[in-house]
């Protein structure tokens, strides 16, 4: 007996149906008035089954007039009760005769009704087997639906014989089982191969983008795309399985994790506090950490212990095995320390405290001077806001007990991260990093400069003298301020003889305190590689004036002395010597009503202009909590697998560094920081890196390398509410995609102004300049750059300095180069959206064609009380999409976004991909490797090629309807136009649009077999593309 073997594999991305944003799915298979079911997949909106429904074939040759529905259920109340979730109707006809051609595939899930609320896939192979003992058996030929000739590359699909064949095979369907199905709009075919399984695209050619023809349907390959919803196969594997290059099924590896730490403001949040101490109401979106902290202030009347005389005192703080030394000071017998020295109660290896002072010998073993101790269960416990404990004298005793080895003043107490004395205190993680080395571990604040855009209008020069008198000269102008070096576009236009006019305005990026200069020369253009300088001009960046309102009058553009240009000393004599010299014809001014760009405006961190009383009022207050990270790659693979792990969070131009936890791949920072808010549509960026320079190397090849990067969206999150999850830390290597770890934040967005907010949706994203004057388009990425490299330069220069390759994947400075791997994840992104479009035709075809009869009279009857009322028009749409809203917000996304390495498309690129991506610009590959990437490139330009003459064309036809190009086809057009001119005169509009809607709405059995005449006359319209060689 034959049978049919259906491989459930898994969903994706179905909608949540229990109300706390989950689903526990099952999948439930008919055929042939048999159904068997899958296991239920509990609170698992991918689930994943792999489970085989076998369904017996008593007469094979029957199989193409069959059908069978696969239909996803959400499992409630114990199995009592289910909700729909999706169904797919594959027809009969396409399923293979053989395991080895069969493929997997994935289908999008229907909806029931017009109103269901259906979205996600389903992967699915099916395929039969034969029972060796039944004889005779021969497969029936598999009918294609459609006839193609191999050998024609152009030709056209018969759409209606499709949906004719389509509607017979459904009649005999229901005549058959006797009894009413519901109906389903969407069948699917399953693509099989024709002579076992179809081989592989190379790789090295392969674009991965998903369309190998043009998108015009009078234009098809040698092997046509046939569409999948009419139950019909080709010979060959439907041409949509490009589109599948990539599973859409996420690495669960990859996904968000929910977290319920112990925090105060998740408990208020919930409902759950009631009360607290007083650091759990400051800082309350973090895990209290409790230290003991030991502040060692100074020392008094300390006894000579070398033969010199002299003493060279430094404390010792010893708990257990932890052990914190201050510096010694050489020959000082009162010193003064000030160090606070931090344990945490988490590794307390014993209950006594010893602080012992020693002195220091360069030559023997230290000596030892007194010491006191002091009993943890006896320390007072300090909460801020309380004031500083005051440090008291204790008197040393040597080690028999006797206390006449002067006095320390000390300062010990049991304490929590909130401490003002943390973040400088030396902690007891960081035992074995030495006082020159330990500012590297410091939790710290910064703040980007404030930058401004300097504008240099060059307009001309004037008597400009050439070595040469007689050789003619196109002088062009050179302007330098900084490392920033720009040229005039144009080389100049000689109104007389050597005054060149060029009028360009060249663009360049500054940073406050304004201490550049700016080196203006005018050169000209010997030889080839050989420039002469006409002249030159050095000017202060303070001299030059500063815009500061948007409606400000341009400051009026000088004339420059232009000197000649001289070497050292030479210089002022040459300017004594000068009674006549060139000029040069200058508008400088620095712009301050601009927002510098250093972030990409897509992800943009703020959005505010340069000048402080330019910037709005804030209108809340972010809170980000640093709590933790876990499973961390070993970065140090030499040292036995450590990781020197420190956080970065960028936000505005604040940024913020928390300390370094040294030798721990499961970190707890335990920091929370807080910034005003005056966008809410603005980006938030926490990166993850490993500290390379804890141990004093000064190499500049030591570079802190990444773990991983998390984006949040401020307009994503509720207010008020606690967002408490472990991000995927994903790092893109040349090698592929890794997780490098998980980073536990708590995120938290206050509003305190609502109204200012909500008026933040209707103004511009960036300053009124940026459209006033807008910024030229070839200069945007380049001022980004050069933005990036000032804050980077400055960052770097702090202290501890935060680097500069922390700031460049902070900032994305390489975010615009080109990557195989991102056309591709923007290409499907805009399938994505192509596809919702697509849908809404889907279901108007289905209405004209009465798929389903219901729906389709509920059309009929909406559409003639629209035309009979056609001021309800506009108030039906809006309250259509009012309640599509609310119906939408049961399902809305209740987690904040972070890293989809599948939208991405790193899950699985390939390494070559990758490797171009990392390429250096320009590039350091072999010839051959170029070469092929560059073949590449031009397939994958030659299909955009092709899609892009397709949409010209049809414009073409378009405007060619009234440009007489075809005299015939614009007089038929301009007459037919004229007819319907009077007809629609002389006719009530509701009466041609009840005509014309009833007519567009007619029954599949009044509507013929051809295309109709509309379509007919537009495609026979001329295009230009015969003309082009």
């Amino acid at each position: 007996m034959t049978k049919l073997v259906v491989e459930v594999h898994d969903a994706n991305d179905l909608m949540p149906k229990d109300g706390q944003g989950s689903a526990s799915p099952f999948v439930e298979v008919d055929f042939d008035e048999q159904r068997q079911r899958t296991q239920t997949k509990h609170n698992d909106l991918n689930p994943y089954w792999n489970e085989n429904l076998l369904f017996d074939l008593n007469n094979p040759s029957g199989l193409p007039s069959k059908t069978i529905d696969v239909v996803v259920y959400h499992d409630g109340k114990g199995g009592h009760h289910k909700n729909f979730l999706g169904r797919v109707r594959i027809y009969g006809v396409s399923v293979p005769f053989a395991e080895s051609e069969a493929t997997v595939q994935r289908y999008p899930l229907d909806k029931r009704g017009l109103f269901s609320h259906i979205k996600g896939d389903i992967s699915l192979r099916i395929y039969l087997i034969h029972d060796p003992s039944s004889a005779n058996y021969t497969p029936p030929p598999q009918a294609t639906g459609v006839e193609v000739d191999k050998g024609t590359p152009l030709q056209e699909i018969n759409i209606n014989k499709l949906e004719e064949q389509q509607e017979e095979s459904r009649v005999y369907e229901e005549k058959k089982k006797k009894k009413k199905e519901k109906e389903v709009r969407t069948f699917h075919s399953v693509g099989t191969g024709t002579g076992g399984p179809a081989p592989p695209p190379q790789p090295s050619m392969s674009s991965g983008f998903g369309f190998e023809t043009g998108h015009m349907k009078e234009k098809a390959a040698a092997a046509v795309e046939t569409r999948t919803d009419f139950a019909r196969a080709a010979a060959g594997p439907a041409s949509v399985m490009h589109m599948q290059a990539f599973p859409t099924r996420q690495n669960p590896e990859f996904a968000l994790r929910e977290t319920s730490p112990p925090l105060a403001a998740r408990r208020r949040y919930l409902g759950g506090y009631r009360g607290g101490d007083k650091t759990m109401s400051t800082y309350d979106l973090v895990e209290q950490m409790h230290y003991l902290y030991v502040n060692v202030v100074k020392a008094r009347d300390l006894p000579v212990m070398d033969v010199t005389g002299s003493l060279d005192p430094y404390v010792e703080v010893k708990l257990g095995n932890y052990k914190g030394v201050t510096k010694h000071l050489e020959k000082n017998q009162n010193p003064v320390w000030k160090q606070v020295f931090a344990f945490s109660k988490d590794r307390l290896q014993s209950n006594l405290l010893e602080v012992t002072l020693k002195d220091k010998d360069m030559i023997t073993k230290d000596d030892f001077v007194g010491r006191v101790s002091f009993d943890l269960n006896e320390l007072p416990v300090r909460l801020p806001p309380d004031s500083p404990l005051a440090p008291q004298w204790y008197k040393l005793e040597d080690k028999k007990g006797i206390k006449d080895q002067g006095e320390i003043m000390l300062a010990v107490w049991m304490g929590t991260q909130a401490d003002e004395c943390f973040p400088e205190a030396w902690l007891s993680d960081a035992h074995n990093i030495s006082h020159a080395n330990l500012s590297d571990t410091r939790s710290k604040v910064y703040f980007s400069p404030k930058l401004y855009y300097l504008r240099v209008h060059a307009i001309g020069a004037q008597d400009l003298i050439p070595s040469e008198r007689g050789r003619a000269s196109v002088p062009y102008l050179k302007v330098q301020v900084g490392n920033q070096l720009r040229v005039t576009t144009s080389s100049g236009k000689p109104v007389a003889a050597n005054n060149p006019i060029w009028d360009d305005t060249l663009w360049f990026v500054v940073s406050d305190p304004l201490e550049d200069v700016i080196t203006v020369s005018v050169e000209d253009r010997v030889a080839p590689g050989k420039e002469e300088i006409l002249g030159r001009v050095v000017i202060s960046l303070r001299e030059v004036p500063i815009r500061t309102n948007e409606t400000a009058k341009l400051p009026d553009p000088r004339w420059y002395n232009l000197h000649k240009h001289a070497v050292g000393a030479e210089e002022e004599t040459e300017k004594k010597k000068e009674k006549f010299s060139s000029k040069i014809h200058l508008g400088l001014w620095v712009d301050a009503v601009y927002h510098v760009l250093d972030e990409a405006t897509h992800f943009s961190s703020d959005l505010q202009p340069s000048l402080k009383h330019l910037r709005k009022p804030s209108i809340g207050i972010l809170e980000l909590g640093i709590l933790s990270a876990q499973n961390l790659h070993p970065m140090k693979g030499k040292d036995g697998g450590t990781t020197d792990a420190y956080c970065v969070a960028k936000y505005g131009n604040k940024w913020i560094r928390t300390r370094t936890l040294l030798n721990t791949l499961a970190p707890r920072w335990n920091e929370q920081y807080t910034w005003d808010v005056y966008d809410p549509c603005t980006v938030i960026t926490i990166g993850v890196f490993d500290n390379s320079h804890v141990n004093g190397s000064k190499d500049d090849g030591a570079r802190d390398q990444r773990i991983g990067k998390v984006r949040i969206r401020l307009s994503t999150l509720e207010t008020d509410r606690v967002y408490t999850h472990f991000y995927p830390l994903l790092v893109l290597q040349p090698s592929g995609l890794k997780k490098h770890g998980e980073l536990q934040l708590a995120l938290r967005f206050t509003c305190t102004a609502w109204a200012n907010m909500v008026a933040q949706y209707g103004k511009p994203l960036l300053p009124k300049m940026h459209y006033v004057q807008p910024i030229p388009v070839r200069h945007i990425e380049w001022l980004r750059y050069q933005a990036t490299h000032i804050v980077a330069a400055r960052l770097g220069r702090a202290e501890p300095p935060l680097r500069r390759e922390a700031v460049e994947y902070m900032l994305d400075v390489d975010y615009n180069m080109w990557s195989l791997r991102r056309s591709k994840a923007n290409f499907f992104r805009i399938m994505a959206l192509i596809s919702g479009v697509s849908a809404v035709f889907r279901w108007l075809r289905d209405i004209c064609y009465w798929r389903n009869p219901i729906t389709t009279c509920l059309v009929h009857f909406l559409f003639l009380i629209l035309v009979c009322y056609p001021e309800l028009i506009l108030p039906t749409i809006f309250l259509y999409l009012f309640v599509i809203g609310i119906w939408n917000y049961r399902f809305r996304q209740r987690d904040p976004p972070h890293m989809d390495a599948r939208l991405s498309k790193a899950e699985f690129s390939g390494p070559d991909e990758l490797d171009e991506e990392f390429d250096t610009f320009p590039t350091t590959r072999q010839t051959d490797i170029v070469r092929m990437r560059y073949d590449r490139l031009r397939s994958v330009a030659g299909r955009v090629q092709t899609v892009v003459g397709d949409l010209a064309t049809q414009g073409e036809r378009a405007l060619a309807i009234l440009s007489w190009r075809d005299p015939r086809a614009t007089a038929i057009f301009i007459i037919f136009s004229l007819i319907w001119a009077i007809f629609i005169y002389i006719t009530p509009f509701q009466v041609v649009a009840v005509l014309v809607g009833l007519y567009l709405l007619r029954h599949p059995r009044l509507r013929g077999k051809l295309p109709s005449v509309p379509v007919n006359f537009f495609k026979r319209l001329p295009s230009k593309s015969e003309m082009l060689l």
